[in-house]
């Protein structure tokens, strides 16, 4: 399989989507922007509770940045929670302010607290990355997941996607008696083919959560992406099924020794049928969010080309072939696997 290109460019937010985020109330007035985190006077490794690196470092500030920050922090807070409504957060501190060097838009982590019940929350700060929004907006779009984000200037606030990480839930939890396996299975085939329409790719098993919900006396998932870099990046087609990634192995075998071809393709039209009608309902907006895409390059002349040629051997379509931009390659493939759902 085609490597993943360990640093992906950041694009830029062009005009078009900066007014497409307007219109559609993602982008805001912020207290603090990605530049302000950026003064630590220090950091130190934050570690998980077997004492394990985490690949974060809590940041410190002097006394009065500190001050500064958490307020304008803490207010961010209340604009993804409840609208901006102070009242309803004032309980709430800061306790913490951690930045992962490792990350494309290097991100920096906030760690909220109830001062009541300890009870604690998260949100990122990073730096804008075109290709990210456009993959949060998909996902908000055509996904059964609702998206919380907002965007200012160069500043980009992520609201935190709650579940068990893939590569922890497949080492620690798959295999635990209580898990039902065939619901679990279903999910992955689901999520997969969400993946592949959308052409979200690189979904290596550290890049999505498990979320498990309780239903009577037995189990619900759902398996939700995490990051959104490499929305419409990579040249090969394979890169967007996260069922070719060497870390997902254990769950393409799961669901192989579960089910059959016939109820594969099953879950899979239902999937596509259920993006249907997700496609038809939000057509204005995602046609004017794709109309952005197509201004972008969002990747390589090379990659660009690969994809259109992959996919127009997939679909064998022609329509695929002089695509220039993979917001072009993403309208006409989104076309020709939803349009053949029922809806």
């Amino acid at each position: 399989m085609q490597a993943i290109s360990r640093k992906k460019q950041v694009f830029p937010i062009n005009p078009d989507l900066r007014r497409y985020l307007a219109r559609y109330r993602r982008e805001t007035r912020l207290p603090v922007v990605y530049n302000d985190l950026v003064r630590f006077n220090n950091t130190l490794p934050l570690l998980d509770r077997e004492g394990r690196d985490t690949h974060w470092e809590t940041t410190f500030y002097d006394p009065y940045t500190t001050r500064e920050l958490h307020a304008g922090l803490t207010e961010i807070y209340a604009l993804l929670r409840t609208g901006g409504d102070m009242n309803a957060v004032k309980h709430l501190y800061v306790e913490r302010i951690d930045y992962c060097v490792f990350g494309n838009t290097k991100p920096f982590r906030v760690r909220v607290v109830n001062q009541y019940n300890d009870n604690a929350d998260h949100f990122y700060v990073k730096r804008a990355d075109a290709s990210r929004i456009y993959g949060l907006e998909l996902e908000d779009l055509l996904s059964p997941n609702h998206m919380t984000f907002f965007v200012c200037k160069d500043t980009l606030i992520e609201e935190h996607i709650t579940g068990i990480p893939g590569d922890r839930f497949i080492a620690d939890y798959m295999d635990r008696p209580n898990r039902s396996r065939v619901r679990l299975a279903k999910e992955f085939i689901k999520f997969n083919e969400r993946c592949f329409v959308r052409l979200l790719g690189d979904m290596r098993s550290y890049n999505y959560v498990i979320a498990v919900t309780p239903d009577f006396e037995d189990e619900q998932y759902r398996v939700r992406p995490i990051d959104f870099d490499q929305q419409s990046y990579e040249g090969r087609k394979n890169v967007y099924l996260p069922q070719f990634f060497k870390d997902n192995i254990a769950v393409v075998k799961l669901c192989t020794s579960l089910l059959n071809l016939e109820t594969m393709r099953q879950y899979q039209q239902e999937e596509r049928t259920l993006m249907a009608r997700r496609f038809t309902s939000a057509r204005p907006q995602l046609e004017h969010l794709v109309g952005c895409m197509s201004k972008d390059p969002l990747s390589t002349p090379e990659k660009i080309a690969q994809l259109s040629s992959e996919l127009g051997d997939y679909h064998q379509s022609p329509k695929f072939s002089g695509l220039g931009t993979m917001g072009e390659i993403l309208w006409q493939h989104v076309n020709a696997c939803l349009t053949r759902a029922s809806i």
